[in-house]
C-alpha cells in the first residue's frame, strides 16, 4: 500500500514537462485577476448581501465580509505560494500530489472535479433562467419543455446546453481568446456594479446603518460563515499556471489581487444597500440590488440587475469550464485518468478531448438532471481542497525549504492552520445530506483509483522500471 503514498518529484514538474506539446502561455496577472473575478463575483453580489443583511448581520455584514475575506486570505496565501513554487496545471491537485502523495493528490483532484463540473452546470442553469426571462419580455417566449429538464417538468434545459456548447467551443478556439472575451465580460459585470455604487450611494440615509450590528457578534460570525463561499473559486487561477507568461511572479498577483478587489466590491454593495433602505427590507427579497433601484426610483434597476447577472454568469461558466479542462489535463497527463485526455490540439494549443469530455458531461447535468439537489456539494469539495493545500504548505516547507519561492506565506505554520480550523469549521456547518453526499463521492472516487489510476499511474511505472527514481522523490 505504501506506493499510493508515492509524491510527484518537483523536479519532473519543472523540467520534464517542458518537453513535447505545450499550452501557449498567454496570461499576464492583469488577465489572472479578470480570471479570478470572472469565478468569484457572480450573481451572488446581486442577492447574498441583501439577504444576509436582512437574517444575519444587519449593516454589520460589512464586518462579516471582513472576517470571511480574511478566512479566505489564509487559504489563498498558500495558493499563492504553491502556485509560485509549482507552476503547472493542475492546482491544488498537483500542489498535494507533490507534497502529501498520490493518492492524496488523488483525492483533492476527485473533489475539485465535482466542484468544477458542478458548478458549471448550476451556472448554466442560472443563466438559462435569466435569459428566459430577458426573452419573455421582448416578446419571444420559449416552450417550457425546452428550458427544463425531465426532473423539472420539462424535456430538456436547451439554453443551459447552447451556452455550455457556446464555452466548449470557445476554449477549444484558443486560450488568447477565451481571455479575451473574459476580460470583456468582467469588465462589463464591474461597470454594472460600480454603476449601481454611483447610483445607490446618492440615496444613502446613514439612519438605516442604526444600529448597525442588530444581532450581535453571533449574527456577524453567522453572516461570515454564509458569505464564505460568495468567495469560492480563485483556486481556478492556480489552474491556469502553465499558460502564464510568468507564473512565479503573475500567480500571487492574481490570487490576491482578485481576492482584494472581490472584497472591496462586496463591502461597498453592501453598504450601499444597507444605506439606501432598512436592513430589514431585504427579508425575502431574491433581488435585493433590484429591489432597492426600484424604492428610490432607479426603476431600470431590474434590466441593470439582468445585464449584470447575464455578463456574470457567462464568466462564471466560462472560467468554471476552463478550470476542470486543465484539471483533467493533469490528471490524465499522470496517467490517472486515460492519457487520451492530456491530448493537445497542434493549432490552438488547447486540450480538446478534456474539453469533450467536460462539455458532454456538462450537456448532459444542466440539460436533463436536478442541478439543485447537488450544488451544495461544490462547498463541501472546495472546502476540502482548500484544508489540503494549507497542510501541503506546512510540509514542503518541511520537505523542501532549499525550492525557490517567489512568495512565501507570513507566518507558517500559524496561517495555514488557521485556514485548516476555519475551513474545518464552516464544512462543518454544512447540511448532513450534503456530508453523505460528499463521503459517496469519495468512496466512488477511491474505487476508481484504486481499479484504475494506481495500475496506470505514469509515476508508478517509471519508479517500477527504474528504482533509481526512488531517490530523486519528494519526501
Amino acid at each position: 500500500m505504501s506506493d499510493i503514498f508515492r509524491k510527484m518529484p518537483i523536479e519532473r514538474i519543472l523540467n520534464e514537462r517542458k518537453e513535447g506539446p505545450q499550452l501557449k502561455r498567454v496570461y499576464g496577472a492583469f488577465e489572472l485577476i479578470m480570471l479570478g473575478i470572472g469565478v468569484i463575483v457572480g450573481t451572488g453580489i446581486f442577492v447574498i448581501t441583501g439577504v444576509a443583511a436582512a437574517d444575519y448581520a444587519g449593516p454589520a455584514l460589512t464586518i462579516s465580509f471582513i472576517i470571511a475575506g480574511f478566512a479566505c486570505a489564509c487559504a489563498a496565501l498558500c495558493y499563492a505560494e504553491l502556485a509560485s513554487m509549482i507552476p503547472a496545471s493542475g492546482s491544488s491537485y498537483t500542489f498535494c500530489y507533490v507534497g502529501l502523495g498520490e493518492v492524496f493528490g488523488w483525492f483533492v483532484g476527485w473533489c475539485l472535479t465535482l466542484e468544477y463540473i458542478v458548478a458549471m452546470s448550476a451556472i448554466a442553469t442560472g443563466w438559462s433562467a435569466y435569459i428566459t426571462n430577458l426573452l419573455s419580455v421582448v416578446g419571444i417566449h420559449l416552450p417550457s419543455f425546452l428550458v427544463a429538464g425531465p426532473f423539472s417538468g420539462g424535456l430538456v434545459n436547451l439554453p443551459a446546453i447552447i451556452i455550455v456548447s457556446a464555452i466548449a467551443g470557445l476554449l477549444i478556439l484558443g486560450a488568447k481568446e477565451s481571455a479575451n472575451v473574459n476580460n470583456f465580460l468582467v469588465i462589463v459585470k464591474i461597470g454594472i456594479v460600480i454603476l449601481f455604487i454611483v447610483l445607490g450611494v446618492r440615496h444613502v440615509n446613514v439612519a438605516n446603518f442604526t444600529p448597525f450590528m442588530p444581532y450581535g457578534w453571533d449574527g456577524v460570525f453567522s453572516g461570515a460563515a454564509i458569505v464564505f463561499f460568495a468567495y469560492l473559486g480563485f483556486d481556478a487561477i492556480a489552474n491556469a499556471a502553465e499558460e502564464v507568461k510568468d507564473p512565479a511572479k503573475d500567480l500571487p498577483k492574481g490570487i490576491i489581487g482578485s481576492l482584494i478587489v472581490v472584497t472591496v466590491l462586496y463591502i461597498a454593495v453592501t453598504l450601499v444597500l444597507t444605506g439606501m433602505l432598512p436592513y430589514l427590507k431585504y427579508h425575502d427579497v431574491a433581488a435585493p440590488v433590484a429591489y432597492a433601484l426600484a424604492q428610490v426610483g432607479v426603476n431600470w434597476g431590474s434590466a441593470l440587475v439582468s445585464v449584470g447577472a447575464v455578463t456574470g454568469l457567462t464568466s462564471g461558466v466560462l472560467v468554471t469550464m476552463y478550470s476542470s479542462t486543465r484539471l483533467i489535463y493533469a490528471i490524465s497527463r499522470d496517467g490517472l485518468l486515460p492519457t487520451k485526455f492530456s491530448k493537445i490540439s497542434e493549432k490552438a494549443s488547447t486540450p480538446t478531448s478534456s474539453t469533450f469530455l467536460i462539455w458532454l458531461l456538462g450537456c448532459l447535468i444542466t440539460g436533463f438532471l436536478p442541478i439543485g439537489i447537488i450544488a451544495e456539494l461544490v462547498n463541501m469539495g472546495t472546502i476540502a481542497a482548500f484544508i489540503m493545500v494549507s497542510i501541503t504548505v506546512i510540509k514542503l516547507r518541511q520537505s523542501h525549504p532549499e525550492i525557490e519561492r517567489s512568495f512565501r506565506v507570513p507566518l507558517v505554520p500559524v496561517v495555514p492552520i488557521l485556514a485548516v480550523v476555519i475551513c474545518g469549521f464552516l464544512a462543518l456547518q454544512l447540511a448532513s445530506i450534503t456530508k453523505i453526499a460528499f463521503v459517496c463521492w469519495v468512496a466512488l472516487g477511491l474505487i476508481i483509483y484504486f481499479s484504475y489510476g494506481k495500475q496506470h499511474s505514469l509515476l508508478g511505472k517509471e519508479l517500477n522500471a527504474n528504482p533509481s527514481i526512488e531517490d530523486k522523490r519528494s519526501v
